[in-house]
């Protein structure tokens, strides 16, 4: 399956990376080093994680995500 990252907003990315390893928050903390407390927080939006933390949990999940260039394109009449 492939994620654009840009169609999501980060806390979504996160609850279906935990979701998708099949891990609880607390399970899922506990391999990223944080608690369960800031997981939630994670996916509720209420604070947001790094960009360095963000790939860690990607590359320690091996799981790809894909950042592309929104184009904007216009038609003329």
């Amino acid at each position: 399956m492939k994620v654009i990252a840009n169609d999501y907003d980060p806390k979504y990315i996160i609850k279906f990376i935990r979701q998708a390893t099949g891990l609880t928050q607390t399970e899922f903390g506990d391999k990223i080093g944080k608690c369960r407390n800031t997981v939630q927080s994670y996916e509720l939006g209420r604070i947001k994680m790094s960009l360095n933390d963000f790939i860690d949990i990607c590359n320690l999940f091996n799981f790809k995500i894909t950042v592309e260039e929104k184009i904007k394109v216009t038609v003329k009449e």
